[in-house]
């Protein structure tokens, strides 16, 4: 496995974007220099986060989510497996 967080990741099973392996790992984010831990999704490359608005869900059943663009720094919380 690679020692740098994917430049996409999502928590949501169903997206294209999410990374099992990486999940497990455990990965951390960054954004504008302040630690996040509810953070849904992310991208480095475009520069932003989407995180939970309240406790309110969409029609679908999932969290409804804002957009927060910024500078993102993912980093893997533990070291790689042997």
């Amino acid at each position: 496995m690679r020692d740098t967080p994917p430049d996409r990741l999502a928590v949501d099973p169903g997206s294209r974007f999410h990374d099992q392996a990486a999940l497990e790992r455990g990965v951390g984010v960054r954004f504008n220099g302040t630690e996040r831990d509810n953070v849904e999704e992310y991208s480095v490359s475009e520069g932003w986060i989407r995180v939970q608005v309240g406790k309110s869900l969409d029609r679908r059943g999932q969290p409804m989510t804002m957009k927060i663009k910024g500078r993102v720094e993912p980093y893997f919380k533990t070291a790689p497996a042997a």
